[in-house]
């Protein structure tokens, strides 16, 4: 009965991130197509996340008027407080990649793992193995490898780079704790916290989206195209958006990170197949030691866990004994 356990548990960690990996590289393919200047030149990435919640916050109604999911009370304004961080890292990803080069922009989302490493020893006071640090530094290097190429900074990108960075460790960190706190599910916290994201950005994202590319969203032509892909885009996001809820409340906001790179190499490969991008050595070369860093990451993680469950279970043994021996001494 417990190996069946184990293996369904493994069976649906696998499922959440299989779910993960395919939402969140097809979201990034249809968003590709939407926003690029060959495709149909849709610049406006923060009202288009509006558009992702709202669609997200349609879906959780629905499914809490049917009876799919059982609604739970979280207070409003830990709810609000994490909608503010959610789209504070939004914003800031968005600013961060407008005023910095592609590679410094890479850096900064590498840095999000030493950052939630950092700030769960703060925040949780969660230790670390050599070999997860190992493992880490691995990754890290890997991907380093793969995607960052011309370096430049200056003072406003840095400032957002930052704002970005801590705002999204926060927000995978607190997936994950109110979660336990609240007893909630994932797509039950994904329904009660969507609204507000949506609301918010919807009404301040064409703003922020002017800043970026001095283009109103009122003056777009929606074609019949582009609404296809807007539409798959928010179909996706919501599979991508559950996904991501699922398996932070499954692993840690690390795995989520470091795990979270296997969408990058597999972006790296279909922008290579389907839209004739650059595939170097140098590239093939970051893709195989992030893989290799995440298979050794896997094994620290199993390592941990058995480093934990073992004196558990002999002291578990320990007291069988125990009582064993103690009812011996009292038969007759």
């Amino acid at each position: 009965m417990q190996v069946e356990r184990k293996s369904e548990s493994a069976l649906s960690d696998v499922g959440a991130w299989g779910m993960n990996v395919i939402s969140s590289v097809g979201i990034i393919m249809a968003n590709k197509q939407l926003m690029s200047s060959g495709g149909y030149a849709f610049s406006f990435a923060t009202t288009l996340t509006g558009f992702h919640f709202a669609v997200t916050a349609v879906v959780g109604m629905i499914s809490n008027a049917a009876g799919l999911s059982a609604p739970k009370q979280v207070p409003f304004w830990e709810l609000l407080w994490f909608s503010i961080v959610a789209n504070m890292s939004i914003t800031g990803m968005n600013f961060s990649l407008m005023l910095n080069s592609v590679g410094f922009y890479q850096i900064s989302k590498l840095s999000m793992i030493p950052v939630v490493c950092v700030m769960e020893w703060i925040l949780h006071s969660k230790r670390y193995t050599n070999e997860v640090k190992m493992s880490v530094v691995i990754v890290v290097i890997g991907v380093g490898v793969c995607t960052v190429t011309d370096v430049h900074v200056n003072a406003k990108g840095f400032m957002c780079a930052c704002v970005a960075v801590l705002s999204t460790s926060l927000q995978q960190i607190s997936i994950g704790s109110l979660q336990k706190k609240y007893s909630i599910g994932s797509f039950e916290l994904l329904s009660k916290t969507a609204p507000i994201q949506a609301a918010s950005l919807l009404v301040f994202g064409p703003i922020v989206d002017y800043y970026l590319s001095s283009k109103l969203i009122f003056r777009y032509d929606f074609t019949s195209g582009a609404l296809i892909f807007i539409l798959l885009s928010c179909s996706l996001a919501v599979f991508c958006n559950v996904s991501q809820y699922l398996c932070i409340g499954r692993f840690s906001a690390v795995s989520f990170q470091v795990l979270g790179h296997m969408k990058t190499v597999c972006v790296l490969i279909l922008g290579w197949l389907l839209f004739d991008s650059a595939l170097t050595a140098k590239n093939i070369l970051g893709m195989i030691v992030a893989v290799v860093g995440m298979v050794v990451y896997s094994w620290a993680v199993e390592v941990e866990k058995n480093a934990i469950t073992k004196p558990l279970a002999k002291t578990s043994m320990s007291e069988e004994e125990f009582r064993l021996m103690e009812s011996m001494d009292s038969d007759p």
